[in-house]
């Protein structure tokens, strides 16, 4: 649903432009569900990574190092856990500012957010070890792939549940 509103020129004459804002103003009972959902699913990805964390390192006993330089740095839960909530901010936002702008959001999103997973995976290639690296590896691949399927699926439920 596009809004379309007139817009008055220099010259006196009046165009109409289209306000690609779509559920945002259409319906704000939408807007608060998508809202909840999303936090849910960041909610969801920190704790997801956190909890393979603790599977890698306590459960398979790898050692979740990477090698930066000479300097040896050991990856721990809070570092696991604000890098998690960081990057689901950082996705929410950026899906929120694409869904303000553009009608092809959820596909822009997408494309842009497997690239950056894909560029954050050079991230564990500096593990100590081979299973450092794997270790590192899955916990780039969890939260991505709870934000990737998660955030979109958000929108479009919240979007069905306030129709009805």
């Amino acid at each position: 649903m596009s809004a379309r509103r007139p817009v008055r020129k220099l010259d006196g004459m009046t165009e109409t432009r289209t306000n690609v804002r779509t559920e945002h103003t259409a319906n704000p009972g939408a807007s608060r569900a998508r809202r909840a959902r999303r936090l849910g699913v960041v909610g969801a990805a920190v704790v997801v990574t956190e909890a393979a964390f603790f599977v890698l390192r306590d459960g398979a006993g790898i050692d979740l190092a990477a090698r930066n330089g000479g300097t040896v740095t050991q990856v721990g839960p809070v570092a696991v856990a604000v890098t998690a909530v960081l990057a689901a901010l950082a996705a929410w936002g950026l899906l929120a500012l694409l869904e303000r702008f553009t009608t092809r959001a959820r596909l822009i999103w997408t494309v842009v957010a497997v690239g950056a997973f894909g560029i954050s995976l050079l991230g564990p290639a500096g593990g100590v070890d081979p299973a450092a690296r794997l270790g590192l590896a899955v916990l780039h691949l969890v939260p991505a792939v709870v934000l990737v399927v998660g955030l979109p699926w958000a929108a479009r439920t919240a979007a069905r549940t306030a129709a009805r």
